[in-house]
């Protein structure tokens, strides 16, 4: 067994919602039914007794090892601790190759999953052992390293209940939750739009507490020092016991308390200025660490902190003691984890040195021996959650530091008895104020309530009803999309949005292209939603992106599918049919949200056949306003757009918006049919989006189909009394739609330009020039710049057979060179003449027209001159 491609699909997918990693592996005959592999389950589940049922229960027939690895990868990762599920294997045509899919939470332990079931599964097939708790350890361990970790997790799953749609932009703790407009951000437990200057202030420990001071918010007394012998001058001044700690440290790091001989003093101040720029002494306060977690101007948790500690039993060292302590599954290393493992480094002998103990000795049964001097959850100590008994003037308090210091998410640290008397009533203070502060404590205390933190995160973030969206309309199809994804994007302009637009010609924000190439895939798409003045967006979404990588989205308000044709990439990446294609092209529809609307062609049934699939409503477009669909679908009382013969009709029970052809230029007046397909689909997406109908008739007839709005859709030049239509059709279909067009349209002559792409199949590119046979004249083929795998002369000599026995075409002519087959059609035109030109590269092929008939233009005046 091996495999030969692993793809990742990060989106919503041909097989799921899910993220899932696609793997193509390939089985020889004795592994395509492990039933022929003696012994080769039961030496599998001898390996891994936890990997599940390989079939599905009352199915007989013997899966393949295929199978097997998916089953594998995938009871691996939920054995690792990953919440994972799905995992499905296919046949394909080939014999012995399958496609195998997984689903990952994170893509990297997906992966390392995958490859390690790879060795399980030959393991047990060649009988030779496989470490299956050193896999699990590595799985796990790359897991906690690369997920989100639990403060970060908590508001990001708060989001998803919400239905925000979320991304993480690094491998870190920065995520953008909404998308264009509407979007925000959280790096860790802070948000976008907590100032450097806030920031700042906290780091500085001294500067906060004299703005807190001056807020009148209890401060203990210290000052800043520089140097170990005025550090203890400070501590003679204030008072012993004291606080050393660095002056703009973090998470505990290099802070001792109830510090009170010289020697304790000079020793604390040496630890202390390797985490800071300066120390700070200030007057220790007895009591307990309390910390609090204020989001906006509300205190939404508080936790008494305990330090890490051990109790004797009279057996065992502190050593083993705090091994055990570190069973406790919570604890890992680092902020992964609810709770982190305790450390006997240096500041914890040390803290042990002082109570007379080193990491060796064997404290009496019940002696609470405590390993540190502070109580941060990053150094091993436990919390319990204290909310509902703090006194509203201890809360208001918290509130007024985290105002005075200027964060929207704060941690306040105060050291005082209780919770349950005001501040001044005990002598307690604030010692410190924290941004981006650590949520583990308050998510899964040690005892009491867990609180929802990330939920009070993300309801300052968003108001209430606010899903951080932005209007989103996906087009996918054989023919028709770019078009259709520009109208779309024209009529949103038309109602005041800043539209961002994706296509196979680039990413539009407003008329700006910000990207060039093909960029209907879901990178494109994902880039875009991350623009901050897009408002609304508008995304053609082709077959490859979605079988590469998945749709760029989680869902979208309206799916428009305009038709499935013959000759789209058939034979690639195992879409071998009409059928097949459907089945990927219907992703978008799968994927509206229940309160959206998919856009359907009604006359196409593969495309009509969708609407079982969709989430939401359902708009049905037709040419014939007698389609079963059409009449079924209004008389349920549902929305339908269709031609009336010359007028466009939108209707919904009793009431029809018509719009005549003639104020639609798309559509030549309705000459066009594929265009007038194009604009119903746009405007059933408009009227799905809520546009009113004085801005969807405004931009009908605003819109201009031309090289520069929508190149190579159908675009027109007059050249010489003659007319010329450039167009990027590509596949069979697309050739139906342009003869029907071009045979609406007076002409002497009729000529065409055409190459053929060489990752079609040989029928499909044949069948494009016996459809063009029937209608042209003269047909002048050239050689595309890229054959795509085909050997030189290869798509020539299909192109020439399909016009073997053309009912019309007399003149054949091959050229190499895309601008010399457009220089030779064009040089033989004459008035009255009709050439359609079937680019390849869209933009510069437009372009040498235009020089081409400049150039003309240019010559003629000349001329015109010269006689004058």
């Amino acid at each position: 067994m091996e495999v030969s491609r692993i793809r990742a699909l990060r989106g919503p997918n041909l097989w799921s919602r899910r993220t899932v990693l696609e793997a193509i592996v390939s089985c020889a005959q004795a592994e395509r039914a492990i039933g022929s592999l003696p012994g080769f389950e039961a030496r599998l589940r001898a390996r891994f007794p936890a990997i599940g049922l390989l079939q599905p229960a009352g199915r007989e027939r013997s899966v393949s090892m295929a199978r097997a690895l998916g089953v594998a990868a995938l009871a691996l990762q939920s054995q690792a601790g990953c919440p994972v599920t799905f995992t499905r294997s296919v046949s394909t045509a080939e014999p012995g190759i399958y496609r195998v899919v997984v689903e990952y939470t994170e893509e990297e332990v997906g992966r390392l999953a995958l490859e390690l079931a790879l060795e399980l599964c030959m393991a047990a097939e060649q009988d030779e052992p496989f470490g299956l708790e050193p896999a699990l350890a590595r799985l796990r361990e790359l897991d906690e390293s690369v997920r989100i970790g639990p403060s970060t997790g908590a508001i990001v799953h708060a989001a998803v209940r919400r239905g925000i749609p979320y991304r993480r932009l690094t491998e870190g703790s920065l995520v953008q939750f909404g998308w264009g407009k509407r979007q925000r951000r959280i790096l860790a437990a802070e948000m976008d739009r907590t100032s450097a200057i806030a920031e700042s202030i906290a780091q500085d420990k001294e500067l906060t507490k004299i703005l807190l001071h001056a807020a009148g918010v209890p401060v203990p007394e210290g000052r800043t020092v520089t140097s170990a012998e005025e550090a203890w001058a400070a501590a003679q001044e204030i008072g012993l016991p004291v606080v050393v700690k660095p002056r703009d440290g973090n998470q505990g790091k290099g802070v001792a308390v109830n510090i009170a001989s010289r020697e304790q003093v000079l020793a604390a101040y040496a630890v202390a200025e390797k985490y800071g720029s300066a120390v700070l002494v200030e007057r220790y306060i007895p009591g307990h660490d309390f910390r609090l977690l204020v989001v906006g101007d509300t205190l939404v948790a508080a936790a008494r902190r305990e330090p890490p500690q051990v109790i004797g039993d009279a057996v065992h060292t502190i050593r083993e003691l705090v091994d055990a302590v570190n069973e406790d599954p919570r604890r890992g290393e680092g902020h992964a984890t609810s709770l982190t493992k305790i450390r006997l480094d240096d500041a914890a002998i040390a803290t042990l040195a002082e109570a007379g103990y080193t990491p060796g000795s064997v404290p009496p049964k019940g002696e609470l021996v405590i390993l540190r001097n502070n109580a941060n959850l990053s150094t091993g100590g436990t919390a319990t959650d204290v909310t509902d008994e703090v006194h509203p003037q201890f809360a208001a308090h918290a509130i007024t530091a985290a105002r005075t210091v200027g964060l929207d998410i704060c941690g306040i640290d105060v050291v005082a008895s209780t919770v349950i008397q005001p501040l001044e009533n005990q002598g307690g203070a604030i010692v410190e104020v924290n941004a981006a502060p650590g949520l583990r404590m308050h998510l899964a205390p040690s005892y009491g309530k867990p609180r929802a933190v990330g939920e009070a995160v993300i309801d300052n973030m968003f108001a209430p009803g606010d899903n951080g969206r932005i209007p989103l309309v996906a087009v996918a199809g054989t023919n028709g999309k770019t078009t259709t994804v520009r109208l779309i994007a024209h009529l949103l302009g038309a109602r005041g949005h800043l539209v961002g637009m994706t296509n196979s010609d680039g990413v539009y924000v407003g008329r700006q292209r910000i990207d060039t190439g093909d960029c209907s895939g879901p990178r494109s798409a994902r880039n875009l939603l991350l623009h901050p003045d897009v408002d609304a967006a508008v995304l053609e979404t082709a077959r490859g992106g979605i079988l590469r990588e998945g749709l760029g989205f989680d869902r979208c308000d309206v799916a428009v599918v305009t038709n499935i044709g013959m000759g789209d990439h058939l034979g690639l990446d195992f879409i071998s049919t009409v059928e097949d294609l459907a089945i990927v092209k219907r992703v978008i529809v799968e994927n509206v949200a229940p309160t959206g609307t998919a856009v359907l062609n009604a006359a196409d049934p593969h495309v009509a056949n969708m609407a079982g699939s969709c989430p939401g409503s359902v708009i049905y477009f037709s040419h014939d306003r007698q389609h079963p669909l059409i009449t079924t679908h209004r008389t349920r009382n549902q929305p339908v757009v269709y031609r009336d013969g010359s007028a466009l009709v939108a209707a919904h029970g009793n009431d029809e918006h018509r719009i005549p052809l003639s104020d639609i230029p798309l559509t030549y007046g309705g000459a066009v049919d594929f265009q007038v397909d194009n604009a119903m689909a746009a405007v059933a997406a408009a009227w799905a989006l809520g546009l009113d109908w004085p801005v969807i008739r405004r931009g009908l007839a605003s819109f201009v189909s031309n090289a520069q709005t929508a190149p190579g859709r159908f675009n027109r030049f007059e050249f010489h009394g003659a007319t010329i239509i450039a167009d990027y059709g590509h596949n069979p279909d697309a050739m139906l739609a342009l003869v029907r067009a071009i045979e609406r349209m007076p002409a002497r002559r009729r000529s065409v330009v055409i190459s053929g792409a060489g990752d079609r199949r040989d029928i499909d590119i044949r069948r494009q020039t016996e459809i063009l046979g029937t209608a042209f004249d003269q047909v002048v083929l050239y050689e595309d710049q890229c054959q795509r795998g085909r050997a030189d002369g290869e798509v020539l000599a299909l192109l020439r057979q399909g016009l073997e026995g053309a009912p019309r075409t007399r003149d054949i002519r091959e050229i190499r060179g895309e601008f010399l087959a457009i220089d030779t059609a064009m040089a033989g035109l004459q008035p009255g003449d009709l050439c359609l030109i079937l680019v390849d590269q869209v933009e510069e092929a437009l372009a040498h027209i235009g020089r081409r008939i400049a150039d003309e233009q240019a010559a003629g005046a000349r001329v015109t001159c010269g006689g004058s």
